[in-house]
């Protein structure tokens, strides 16, 4: 038997097509690579969510001379979120990014191990997180869960 998974996302020009609010949770994004600390890739990049009680919280990755101790910045936004505000769900995410000395012109996507540790969020709270991808300018993606950046993703469902 053969099956077809599929799923479908928006792809606008710019971030100004962008709903107001969509615009400033990526520009907050944008803002939050400002502190990353990727002195080995020299890749920085933030991450920023809007949560259901109204606030907008960052992360951005931070690496380590051990590299697989570093955390990428949606990890490091969502253990932020899951210690300070656990009752909060997450409705959007944003990502973007800062390479240096490159362009920063087209939408970035997620590790796989952030993939899972979002499709874990939308599990744990019952409720889809919209993810917006983007650089500091040109094309954004916007995805209307995070499940769809994983398909067939572990969800725990095995354990119980």
């Amino acid at each position: 038997m053969q099956k077809k998974y599929a799923f479908e996302y928006e792809l606008l020009e710019h971030a100004g097509l962008l709903p107001t609010a969509d615009q400033n949770l990526l520009q907050a994004a944008i803002i939050a690579t400002e502190s990353a600390y990727a002195p080995y890739s020299n890749f920085k990049v933030g991450a920023a969510a809007l949560l259901s009680t109204g606030q907008i919280i960052i992360g951005s990755n931070q690496e380590s001379s051990s590299f697989p101790v570093g955390i990428c910045a949606e990890r490091t936004l969502l253990n932020s979120i899951g210690s300070q505000y656990p009752e909060a769900t997450i409705i959007s995410m944003a990502v973007s990014y800062d390479p240096l000395n490159k362009p920063s012109i087209e939408p970035i996507s997620p590790c796989g191990m952030c993939r899972q540790s979002l499709l874990d969020f939308e599990n744990r709270y019952h409720a889809p997180i919209k993810i917006i991808l983007a650089g500091k300018s040109g094309p954004v993606m916007v995805l209307p869960s995070a499940s769809n950046l994983l398909p067939f993703g572990f969800d725990g469902a095995i354990l119980k």
